[in-house]
Order: C-alpha cells, then sequence, then structure tokens
C-alpha cells in the first residue's frame, strides 16, 4: 500500500504547478491526469463538461483548482467502486 500512495502522491506533483500553484491542480492539470492516469476509471475524461462536472463535485471551496485532499476525494471513490464497497 505504500507504494500506492507514493505513486498516487508523485502522479499528483508530476501534474499539479504547470499551470500556477505546484500544490494544486487547475482544470488542465487534472484533465491531463485522469486522462492518462485514470483512463478506465473516469469515463469521458476527454470531454470538458464531465470534467467541469466532476472537478465542481471535488472542489469544495470553488477557487477553480483541486488540492490533493480533494483529489484523495476522487481516488477514494474510484476504490470503492473498483472494491464494490459503498462510498
Amino acid at each position: 500500500m505504500e507504494a500506492a500512495i507514493s505513486t498516487l502522491v508523485n502522479g499528483f506533483k508530476t501534474c499539479a504547478g504547470k499551470d500556477g500553484s505546484c500544490s494544486t491542480l487547475s482544470k488542465d492539470e487534472f484533465q491531463n491526469l485522469v486522462t492518462s492516469q485514470l483512463p478506465n476509471f473516469v469515463k469521458n475524461a476527454s470531454n470538458p463538461g464531465e470534467i467541469d462536472r466532476l472537478m465542481g463535485s471535488l472542489d469544495k471551496d470553488n477557487d477553480g483548482e483541486l488540492t490533493f485532499s480533494e483529489f484523495w476525494e476522487l481516488i477514494g471513490k474510484l476504490a470503492c467502486k473498483q472494491g464494490g464497497f459503498s462510498s
């Protein structure tokens, strides 16, 4: 599990900061991350409307960017769905 967490953190850090803050994901950075790293878990990731909807559901402070904690919520939901657990 430690390796999986390290992979998630490194993936976030690799995508974050290209459009501004190195500790948050912009909409474009988020779309790049889900398109490249979660193509089988996030359907329609190339659709801007779907990215807007998904990002809006995660962006708790409505600042237009995702912190790692906000992003982690998506990972938790995807893991629950994949494992057959209710979220």
